[in-house]
């Protein structure tokens, strides 16, 4: 009887939804063999012979731009929820609505680009714009691969009024751009995992030939071996194992703690001690609504990645100012956001696109590999990493499920 419900509700809510639809409308589909027709808010549908061409059609029966406004209107808080790039402009080029997938993407603001030329928002010759294409010679675009900066499928639409003028040009783009990315990345890190195996091998070897015949050498020699030559092939080691965790991490065992364990405890007791030491003013603070929260992680690894920030800022500390870090805990709708703020230097916003990059860094003796594998320890919980800096300060953000939806 509850799916019997279920199915009576989705149509009074689809029936619903077509009256509040305005203008009058006809649709047709050869796989249902159906015809849908509204007009003057009554809808009737009808059998349709399985001869017909298209697989379907639609077709505005009376309309005008101005009941048009008004129906995109009615989608705009539709379409923001569709993650791919939606785009509607006029027979003028100029974008009526467009959601927030296509602005996140491509980087506009979404109020400032509607009533823009389409060209302002692609940023291509017209010539080469596909929805204008569409609109100059009255022809539907279906499944184009897009192969430049901006990777995916397109395709284009037409609406057009009760007399044939087009109305509006509908602009649809699968971005796939991250799944590329992931791709290069997968491969590049089983390629580098492998040749990461081949150097540790020989490494393992001359450490273990050099701590045999440090005991029959001189003492001045043994100094040397101890104190330069096994530390730096175990430095080298231990750039490889991160980097080995970045191409492919290991699947660490996960404890369950309440958010205030997990960072009074596990993690601000340790950074306290550090900031004794390094004369640095420290902070945790955790709401009261998320303090019990329970989330399940791995603390060794969590602890790391606070230590590579808690480093980070250390280098980053201002002359003659006093370097102060907070840690703030707060309920986010992911689970729980924890902001590691800082009041540095900052970093400079050409270098914030790749800081996270492997082997990329600024300082001198550093192996660009701290934050490229703090994220990644981070994602391998189900949560996400990003960075936020001015000339005031850098603040990393971390987003964590809560213990019921980590991995």
């Amino acid at each position: 009887m509850g799916k019997l419900e279920d199915l009576q509700k989705e149509n009074e809510f689809l029936r619903d939804l077509i009256k509040n639809l305005p203008g009058d409308l006809q649709f047709q589909s050869k796989h249902y063999e159906l015809e849908l027709t509204k007009k003057q808010n009554l809808i009737t549908m009808k059998t349709l012979p399985s001869e017909i061409e298209k697989d379907y059609s639609f077709s505005w029966l009376t309309y005008d731009e101005v009941s048009f406004e008004k129906m995109e209107a009615f989608l705009a808080p539709i379409i923001d929820y569709i993650p791919h790039h939606i785009t509607f402009i006029n027979s003028k080029g100029e974008i009526t609505l467009i959601n927030k997938q296509a602005v996140n993407d491509l980087e506009v603001h979404q109020q400032k680009i509607v009533g823009r030329h389409i060209r302002e928002l692609i940023k291509i010759p017209d010539d080469q714009i596909a929805m204008l294409q569409t609109l100059n010679s009255g022809k539907p675009i279906r499944n184009k691969e897009i192969l430049d900066r901006n990777y995916g499928i397109l395709n284009t639409d037409i609406i057009r009024d009760s007399d044939g003028e087009i109305l509006r040009i509908i602009g649809t783009f699968q971005f796939l751009n991250a799944i590329k990315t992931a791709e290069k990345q997968a491969l590049a890190g089983r390629i580098a995992a492998g040749i990461a195996h081949e150097v540790r091998n020989p490494l393992t070897t001359v450490r273990g030939y050099l701590q045999h015949i440090t005991s029959e050498m001189q003492p001045e020699y043994q100094k040397l071996f101890q104190s330069l030559l096994i530390p730096e092939i175990d430095r080298a080691n231990k750039i490889i194992t991160d980097f080995l965790t970045i191409a492919k991490p290991i699947q660490a065992l996960k404890e369950s703690f309440t958010l205030e364990a997990l960072l009074e405890d596990k993690i601000g007791r340790f950074l306290r001690t550090e900031s004794l030491l390094h004369d640095v003013t420290l902070s945790v603070s955790i709401e009261n609504q998320v303090r019990e929260e329970i989330v399940k992680v791995n603390a060794e690894e969590l602890l790391q990645v606070f230590i590579n920030l808690y480093q980070n800022a250390l280098y980053a500390k201002k002359e003659n100012v006093q370097l102060t870090i907070s840690i703030h805990a707060n309920l986010s709708q992911q689970g729980v956001c924890i902001s590691f703020i800082d009041n540095g230097v900052g970093i400079l916003p050409s270098m914030i696109p790749h800081i996270f990059d492997p082997f990329f860094t600024t300082k001198d003796d550093g192996t660009g590999l701290g934050l490229s594998l703090s994220r990644k320890l981070i994602e391998n919980h189900g949560g996400t990493m990003e960075v936020k800096s001015c000339k005031s300060g850098t603040t990393f953000i971390i987003e964590l499920p809560f213990g019921d939806h980590c991995n």
